[in-house]
This record gives structure tokens, C-alpha cells and sequence, in this order.
């Protein structure tokens, strides 16, 4: 679904009732400034019907870029907590596997990009600090917020993930890349480094 585009999304969300009104009125919702101005699905497209979860999943998507979008416009970080909870629930929620992800942000704390960095198994991933380093310059970013998701959904961090953040954070400062906050997304809950005085 990641790599769908905002119109395949809709027409999944909406099925047969993808037309140009509905899928107007629902891009506006979702606040997608790529389709408000071309929103009708040619006759000659099919439209198929897709099942309940996927319907769920495209929804899903759509508020994740939605939020992004958001995050895009305006600073990221101690300012916007719960918006950065909520997009990282999108990305990061209900995957049985973990992943490490960066959000990379520019000098005014706008986000530039959310990319997922590593993917393990069940219980772990291995991290790179050179290849978080690597990205943050590609992206040339000023600062990142870091995250991982614990598919047995508990937020609480472990002895391992403190010492890879403060790894991580010493790494990117030599790049003058600064670490504002590193969240561990649960099942019902995001644990905040930053507000528990770990970063």
C-alpha cells in the first residue's frame, strides 16, 4: 500500500462509489493537496472492489500521509508531541515485526522525510549508526526524531535501546545532526525518551 498513489488509495477506500464528487470530498478530508485539483478516475479505469482490511489499510495510509503533509508545514518536536504520536502509530502500529525508523527534520524542525532504516524480527533489529549517519546527511537534515515499534506491545525501553540512543545521538552530533526525541510505539500506548529525561 506504501507505494500506491493517493488516487489507487482512495478508489480502494471507497469501491464502486469512487467517483469524482466522493473522492473529492473524501481527499479533502483527508487534507491530500495532490488530488484537489484532479480528482475524477477516467471511464476507462477500473475500479475494484477490495476487501474490508484492505479498505482499513488504505485508510491508514492515507492519514499517515496526511499527517506527514502536516508535519511538512510546520515544526516538529516538543511543540507537536501528540501529532508525532499519531503519526508514528500510523507507521509503526500493529507490525509483527520491528522496525527502526527516522523522521528527518530540517532547520526549522519541519519534517523532510519518514523512512523506515532497519526491519528485524519479532523481538529485535540491528542498527547501524553509520548508516543512520549516512542517511541523515543524505537528507540534509539538522535534526532527526528516532523510533521503533515493540511488536509485544510494550513501550517500556530496555537497557539496549537507552545505550543505542545515546550512541546514536553522539554519532550525529559529529554531523551536527541533533537527536530531539526518541519514541517506542506500543500497542495502546508511545513512550517518549524526551519526557522521561532519557535524551
Amino acid at each position: 500500500m506504501i507505494h500506491s498513489s493517493n488516487r489507487e488509495l482512495l478508489a480502494i477506500v471507497l469501491g464502486d462509489e469512487a467517483t469524482s464528487l466522493a473522492t473529492r470530498s473524501l481527499a479533502e478530508l483527508f487534507g491530500l493537496r495532490a488530488l484537489r485539483h484532479s480528482t475524477t478516475l477516467g471511464a476507462e479505469q477500473e475500479v475494484h472492489i477490495y476487501a474490508v482490511p484492505d479498505r482499513l489499510l488504505a485508510a491508514r495510509e492515507l492519514l499517515r500521509r496526511a499527517l506527514e503533509e502536516e508535519l511538512s508545514e510546520s515544526a516538529v518536536g516538543m511543540t507537536s508531541p501528540a501529532e508525532v504520536r499519531d503519526y508514528l502509530r500510523l507507521f509503526l502500529g500493529g507490525q509483527e515485526y520491528e522496525s527502526f525508523v527516522a523522521l528527518w527534520l530540517d532547520g526549522q524542525n519541519r519534517l523532510i522525510a519518514g523512512i523506515e532504516l532497519f526491519r528485524g524480527t519479532t523481538t529485535q533489529t540491528s542498527v547501524y549508526p553509520r548508516e543512520v549517519v549516512k542517511a541523515g546527511l543524505k537528507h540534509n537534515a539538522c535534526a532527526v526524531i528516532l523510533a521503533h515499534n515493540h511488536p509485544s506491545g510494550h513501550p517500556e525501553p530496555s537497557r539496549a535501546d537507552e545505550l543505542l540512543t545515546s550512541e546514536l545521538k553522539n554519532a550525529l552530533a559529529l554531523v551536527d545532526i541533533r537527536v530531539l526525541d526518541h519514541f517506542i510505539v506500543g500497542d495502546t500506548a508511545v513512550m517518549s525518551f524526551a519526557e522521561r529525561g532519557l535524551i
